[in-house]
C-alpha cells in the first residue's frame, strides 16, 4: 500500500497520463474524464474487466497485468492509488523517469480545477447520498460534473463531464484526501471511527472532519441523530451550518418514517412540511435523501422541488442492487463491508422481503478490519439476517495475518446453527442455494470481489431446484 503524499506537486497540465489500476470504479472514472479533457490516456490492471474494454473502446490504451513495459514512452503523469504497492513496476519505472506521479485524489483535484464544489463525506452512505444530489441536480436542469464511488443505475456511470460551475465528489475520508480539495458545501452524513491504520486515534478522526467542515466555502450539512457527527459538530466554528435529520432541533428534520416497500418520510424546514417516497428502501435511505435536500437548500432550491428531485433517485451499482431470481428466491448485492453498514442493508431488506427469509453471503473486507470488528460483524449479521454463509477474508492492499479469517466471524455467533463458514466460493454457492427457499432474498455483503459469486449462486439455485 503506498499512503498519498499530498505535498507532491500538482502539474499544471497533463498531456498523456497512465492510471496505475485503471479499472476500479473510481479510476475509471476519472480516466474516462481525462479522456473527455483530450488527453491521451492508458493504463493498467490485474484482471480484464468489462471497465477496461469500454476505456479501450474510447481510445484509452489498456493493459491487463503490472510490467514496466505498459508505460508509454510519452507519459508525463503516473495516477496511482493507495492500493498499489511500492514495487509496482510501473509505479517505480515513473520515479525513475522523474515523472510526476500523483495519488488519484490529486488527479481528481486537477480536474476540479477551482470550480464550486460539493463533497460529500462520512463513514456510510457517501456514495447514495452522492448519486442523490447529482440525480436531483440533473432533474432540476443543471448539468454538473461529479465523480461517485459508486455507479449512479439510471445513468449508468459513476462520473460524468457536465457544461455547469457544480462539480460534486464522494470524498475519502479513509486517508485523509478530502482535506485536498476546495470544498464549497460539505455534507457529512455520518461520523464513525474507522480507518484509524491512517488517522492513528480517534481524536485524530474526529479533528479531520472537524477541518474538513470548518474549511468549506460557503456552507456544512451535516447529521443531527449520528454521535460521531455531533461530535464534529461540536467542534465547528462556520457560520452557515445547516444539519438534518430525526432530532427535534434538525433544521431539516426528518418525520413520519414508513420503510414497508419503497420508504416514505415527510421533511420539514422553516415551518414548511413534504411528503417524500423513495424508489429505493431503508430508513437509512430517508436519511440520505433528508441530507441530499438540505444539500440543495444551500444551493438555492425550495424544499418542495429538492425532495420531488431526491425523488427521481434509482439507486445505485452494488448497493442493494437485484441480480437475478431462481424459482422464487432473488439474489441481491450489496457493498456494505461495516458492521453499520451490514445492519442498514438488511434492515433495509427485511422491509421489502414479506414473508421470505433473508440469507446472507458475507465476505470480510481486508484482515485488520476483521480482526478488529469481527464481533460486531457476528453480532449484526446474527440479529439481522435469518442465516448466514461467511467467506474468506477479501485482503485488498493487505497481506494475510495468522489466524484471521473469515471463521472468526462465524465462531462470534451465539447460535452457530445459523452460521455456515465455507472458503470455497463452489461450496458456499451450493450451500447458500441448497438452503433456500422460494421467498426468500440472498444478499452478498462486502465491498471486495464478492459480487462475483451472484452467478455461481444463480446456477446453483437453478441446479438444486431442477
Amino acid at each position: 500500500m503506498i499512503r498519498p503524499d499530498l505535498s507532491l506537486p500538482i502539474p499544471e497540465d497533463i498531456t498523456a497520463a497512465h492510471f496505475i489500476g485503471i479499472g476500479g470504479s473510481g479510476m475509471s472514472g476519472l480516466a474516462g474524464m481525462f479522456l473527455d479533457r483530450g488527453i491521451r490516456v492508458s493504463g493498467s490492471d490485474r484482471a480484464d474487466s468489462p471497465t477496461l474494454r469500454a476505456l479501450a473502446a474510447r481510445g484509452a490504451t489498456v493493459h491487463v497485468g503490472h510490467d514496466a513495459a505498459n508505460l508509454p514512452a510519452d507519459a508525463d503523469t503516473v495516477v496511482h492509488t493507495g492500493a498499489i504497492w511500492p514495487e509496482n513496476p510501473e509505479f517505480l519505472l515513473a520515479k525513475e523517469r522523474g515523472l510526476h506521479v500523483i495519488h488519484r485524489s490529486q488527479a481528481l483535484y486537477w480536474l476540479i480545477g477551482g470550480r464550486r464544489l460539493v463533497s460529500v463525506a462520512g463513514a456510510h452512505g457517501k456514495t447514495t447520498s452522492t448519486g442523490m444530489i447529482v440525480t436531483a441536480l440533473r432533474s432540476l436542469g443543471t448539468a454538473p460534473t461529479f465523480v461517485n464511488g459508486g455507479v449512479i443505475a439510471d445513468l449508468g456511470v459513476s462520473s460524468a463531464t457536465g457544461g455547469d460551475e457544480l462539480f460534486v465528489i464522494e470524498a475519502d475520508e479513509s486517508d485523509g484526501t478530502f482535506l485536498l480539495y476546495d470544498t464549497s458545501v460539505a455534507l457529512i452524513t455520518n461520523v464513525d471511527p474507522d480507518h484509524l491504520d491512517h488517522w492513528g486515534t480517534r481524536a485524530a478522526f474526529y479533528d479531520g472532519f472537524v477541518r474538513f467542515a470548518n474549511e468549506a466555502r460557503e456552507a456544512v450539512v451535516i447529521s443531527a441523530d449520528d454521535a460521531g457527527a455531533q461530535q464534529v459538530a461540536a467542534g465547528l466554528t462556520h457560520p452557515h451550518v445547516l444539519t438534518f435529520g430525526e432530532a427535534d432541533g434538525a433544521d431539516v428534520r426528518l418525520t413520519e418514517i414508513v420503510t414497508e416497500g419503497p420508504v416514505s418520510f415527510a421533511l420539514t424546514h422553516e415551518g414548511v412540511t413534504v411528503p417524500g417516497r423513495l424508489a429505493v428502501p431503508g430508513a437509512h435511505n430517508a436519511v440520505n435523501a433528508a441530507g441530499a435536500v438540505a444539500v440543495l437548500l444551500t444551493l438555492g432550491y425550495a424544499l418542495e422541488p429538492a425532495l420531488r428531485a431526491v425523488e427521481e433517485f434509482g439507486g445505485t451499482v452494488r448497493r442493494f442492487e437485484l441480480h437475478g431470481i431462481e424459482h422464487g428466491v432473488s439474489v441481491y448485492d450489496d457493498y456494505a463491508h461495516h458492521p453499520t453498514e451490514v445492519a442498514a442493508a438488511l434492515a433495509a431488506a427485511r422491509t421489502v422481503v414479506g414473508e421470505g427469509r433473508i440469507i446472507a453471503l458475507h465476505q470480510p473486507h481486508t484482515y485488520s478490519r476483521t480482526q478488529e470488528m469481527y464481533r460486531e460483524f457476528a453480532d449484526v449479521l446474527e440479529s439481522h439476517a435469518d442465516h448466514t454463509v461467511v467467506l474468506d477474508v477479501y485482503g485488498a492492499r493487505e497481506d494475510p495475518v495468522p489466524g484471521v479469517t473469515g471463521e472468526l466471524v462465524s465462531g462470534a455467533f451465539h447460535d452457530p446453527g445459523k452460521v455456515h463458514f465455507v472458503a470455497d466460493w463452489q461450496q458456499a454457492a451450493d450451500y447458500t442455494a441448497s438452503v433456500a427457499h422460494a421467498g426468500d432474498y440472498i444478499i452478498t455483503l462486502g465491498c471486495g470481489n464478492v459480487n462475483l459469486i451472484i452467478p455461481q449462486v444463480l446456477q446453483a439455485l437453478a441446479g438444486a431446484q431442477d
